[in-house]
């Protein structure tokens, strides 16, 4: 018996415009003025603040800590504060990405 196709796409069609999606708004919530601006003389923010961190993720504080607890973030300390590499976190999202995604863990494993 064939299930429905409740889509007019195929699985890896829906996986793949959602990572697309989700890169655009993850680049749209960089780039449109909520955070601070880049440093001069670069492109992007390096580094980002739990608190932005916690914008862009639309989670908690106490999410952040168990993450840099249980190793999906490394935290980076700059005197008293604690921030976080732009790469570690857009890693993070394409893992979280690709983890909801059934078919990215049986087509890479």
């Amino acid at each position: 018996m064939e299930t429905p196709i409740l889509f007019p796409i195929s699985p890896e069609e829906y996986w793949q415009k959602l990572s697309e999606v989700m890169d655009q708004l993850l680049s749209e919530k960089l780039n449109n003025g909520s955070y601070p601006a880049a440093p001069p003389g670069m492109t992007s923010r390096p580094l980002l603040s739990i608190k932005e961190v916690c914008t862009l993720f639309q989670i908690t504080k106490p999410t952040i800590y168990e993450w840099t607890r249980h190793g999906k973030l490394k935290p980076y300390k700059v005197r008293a504060r604690v921030y976080f590499l732009m790469t570690d976190i857009e890693a993070l999202f394409k893992a979280s990405v690709s983890a909801s995604d059934p078919d990215a863990t049986a087509t890479h494993s």
